[in-house]
């Protein structure tokens, strides 16, 4: 009796559930995966299928209710290896956790036929979606190419200019005034600015937020004190010099990455200054790097990870959805972002 029962249950399969609840196999799929999307009498009709069927999910039957293993693609042009190494966390475990794959190809430069070269690749590929970090995030010959091809694609902190069907964002530039704000609490009129890369429009929205809080406060910038980087731990080096080359230095530097952040801290030592006691540095991202330093640095929180998952999630939901024959609007979610006060603030012991 118990070995007939044991063949019986596993006789059920994924169809039997979708049959019994009088839905696709797709959308059985995508409530075993506990996946957005489905409407709630619709989820509720499937469980009950599952638990009159003493239904037992696996990854082998998730795969057989699509038909074929599901390949997410992503495209990569960001000089912060940190950076590069918490989104492909994010987006290799969510790939894990729903039995598919991630299929990532990073451009050799950064020029738009470089860009428009990778997203063919990926096409040839037969990718079912993808996803964007920045800055191809913000493309519009790789959005060009997909959208032609009727790929869906989800993009990651593309900026609010360019906003697509599938977005997941942080508010760059309500972070940075947060940040701003954590300086001149600490007595900070004098801030050094460090942007990113002019071409992303998180590095706008940053300076944006940092200027606009000054600006608030009665502080307005001075041009001398904004100088650029391009978000690598190098270029954080020469902008850091620049700042220090000033007649009348910085008391704070607020930079717009991590590792240029990093950076400053490195070049402060050189010229024998004390962090925080003579100068104090802040980032942004709270990367690894963030810890990596001496003193560790106060920055914001973005969680990237956590976006890089949702970004692969939206991609397979649309992906679902289309193979349901159902269609859904555009998505837009804002990440909350979170200042880290650490050692590398302080009270301001010079004049302004």
């Amino acid at each position: 009796m118990a070995r007939a029962k044991r063949r019986t249950q596993q006789a059920v399969t994924i169809g039997d559930v979708a049959r019994q609840a009088g839905v696709s196999a797709m959308t059985v799929s995508r409530v075993m995966n506990r996946e957005e999307g489905v409407r709630e009498g619709t989820r509720e009709k499937v469980l009950r299928a599952v638990k009159a069927l003493n239904y037992q999910p696996n990854p082998s039957a998730r795969r057989l209710a699509k038909g074929f293993d599901i390949h997410i693609g992503l495209i990569y042009a960001n000089p912060s290896d940190s950076y590069l190494g918490r989104f492909l966390q994010g987006a290799l475990g969510a790939a894990k956790r729903s039995d598919n794959h991630l299929i990532v190809d990073i451009c050799a430069e950064d020029t738009a036929a470089e860009y428009v070269a990778s997203a063919l690749r990926l096409a040839k590929a037969k990718i079912a979606g993808v996803i964007l970090p920045p800055p191809t995030s913000g493309s519009r010959e790789i959005l060009s190419v997909f959208e032609e091809l009727d790929i869906p694609v989800a993009t990651v902190a593309n900026g609010s200019d360019a906003r697509k069907p599938m977005d997941i964002n942080i508010d760059d530039r309500a972070a940075a005034a947060t940040m701003t704000q954590h300086l001149l609490d600490l007595g900070h009129r004098r801030i050094g600015f460090i942007r990113g890369p002019r071409d992303q429009v998180s590095s706008t929205l940053r300076e944006e937020g940092f200027r606009e809080r000054m600006a608030e406060a009665g502080h307005p910038v001075s041009d001398e004190l904004v100088v650029d980087g391009e978000f690598t731990y190098r270029s954080g080096v020469g902008a850091a010099e620049r700042l220090f080359q000033l007649q009348n230095r910085p008391s704070a530097i607020f930079a717009s990455n991590d590792d240029m952040a990093a950076a400053a801290i490195g070049v402060a030592h050189r010229h024998g200054l004390i962090v925080p006691g003579d100068l104090s540095v802040v980032g942004f991202d709270n990367s690894p790097s963030a810890i990596s330093v001496w003193p560790e640095l106060t920055t914001v929180d973005q969680p990237v990870s956590e976006m890089a998952a949702a970004a692969f999630d939206l991609v397979l939901a649309k992906v679902d959805t289309r193979a349901d024959g159902d269609s859904s609007g555009s998505i837009a979610r804002v990440h909350p972002c979170t200042l880290i006060e650490r050692e590398s603030s302080g009270p301001c012991t010079m004049s302004d």
